[in-house]
């Protein structure tokens, strides 16, 4: 019975120190973003405080969702830290406790923030993102400078030959295209046009592009009000590929992956965010022993910012190491399987194999 009181006293310790460090995060992204949006804002009467508040708040927890590993990783060291200052690990220490029972709290928080945040929060976050890019769009008509976007490319097919479309932004299931750039080719791959407009709809077999401009080679450009595009492309299609994989929720993944694959499409992004949000529990428990192996010591005889910023350091190359195998994986270089899953596996390995050699021998 002592022994669930203080597993569930360590636990409520370190929920609320993460929680905190989290929304401390998220309160200064909020700032940050808000500011921006209300700078451009400024030139739109029809934005004010409000809608731009609504807007940023809708946005804000998808960019925070980012954070959520160095949240965990500050949470659990401050919370080793101060329950080592106050003796309290002393304590548990001294009772019989043994290291893996006090850090079994701290993993067991991590692995139930980890779950909730990938079966709720990112399903919301990314839900929220999108009704955000679509308020920004009807009042901005362009993608935002706090947007990070590499824009959306799009192959297709019709019955004048293929084209190949690239849109700053993407709408309304990516069937609303903002700053638009198409080139046309003809049925034997010869180039035939380029056009560039500020819009673009999707109809039922064609695309509309309005205020368009025409370029054709030995032609001058010529500008028409709306060009029709035809293409074999469906809403569906259209949605598959103009949908990034960081804002896919993550209980449609699998399906826009498969029918990105079905529309000719790398699918390797969405097959790749898949896995990395089912590995981030155990990514969010190997932030937990690397913090514990840098923060259980008692600081008796001083060394505390040495030994914490190491933790820091740790937390901040396994963070790195994950974006560089996710760089590889979404290149194709690696398997999405093992891009996804080695970080958080190999700093579990680590983290447990220096609290065994600290703690046990």
């Amino acid at each position: 019975m002592i022994g669930v009181t203080i597993t569930r006293y360590f636990a409520m310790r370190f929920m609320r120190t993460i929680l905190a460090i989290f929304f401390t995060i998220f309160c200064l992204t909020f700032v940050v973003v808000f500011v921006e949006m209300l700078r451009r804002a400024s030139d739109n009467p029809a934005a004010g405080a409000g809608v731009v508040a609504l807007m940023t708040a809708m946005k804000v927890p998808a960019a925070a969702e980012m954070i959520l590993p160095f949240a965990v990783l500050f949470g659990s060291m401050a919370t080793f830290v101060d329950l080592t200052r106050k003796l309290e690990l002393i304590v548990a220490r001294a009772a019989g406790m043994s290291v893996w029972q006090f850090i079994m709290p701290a993993a067991l928080t991590a692995l139930v923030i980890g779950l909730v945040s990938v079966t709720i929060y990112n399903p919301l976050s990314a839900e929220m993102k999108l009704r955000s890019d679509q308020m920004e769009f009807e009042l901005f008509g362009r993608p935002g400078s706090v947007r990070v976007d590499h824009g959306v490319w799009l192959r297709q097919h019709g019955v004048d030959g293929a084209a190949v479309l690239h849109a700053m932004q993407a709408v309304n299931a990516g069937t609303t295209l903002a700053g638009v750039s198409v080139n046309v080719y003809a049925p034997s791959g010869a180039f035939v046009e380029r056009i560039e407009a500020d819009k673009a709809h999707l109809e039922p077999g064609v695309w509309v592009l309005e205020e368009a401009m025409v370029s054709a080679p030995g032609e001058p450009a010529r500008r028409v009000g709306s060009y029709l595009l035809a293409t074999d492309m469906t809403p569906e299609q259209a949605a598959a590929a103009a949908t990034p994989a960081q804002g896919t929720p993550f209980w449609d993944l699998p399906g826009v992956a498969e029918r990105t694959a079905e529309a000719g499409l790398d699918a390797t992004e969405y097959r790749l965010q898949f896995q990395t949000l089912l590995a981030r529990p155990l990514l969010l428990i190997a932030m937990v022993l690397v913090s514990a192996s840098f923060s259980l010591r008692f600081f008796r005889f001083g060394g505390v910012a040495k030994t914490l910023s190491g933790g820091v350091v740790a937390g901040f190359v396994l963070y790195i190491v994950t974006k560089v195998l996710s760089d590889l994986g979404g290149a194709g270089m690696i398997s999405p399987l093992v891009a996804a899953w080695s970080p958080a596996l190999v700093g579990s390995m680590l983290g447990t194999l220096t609290l065994l050699y600290s703690e046990d021998g």
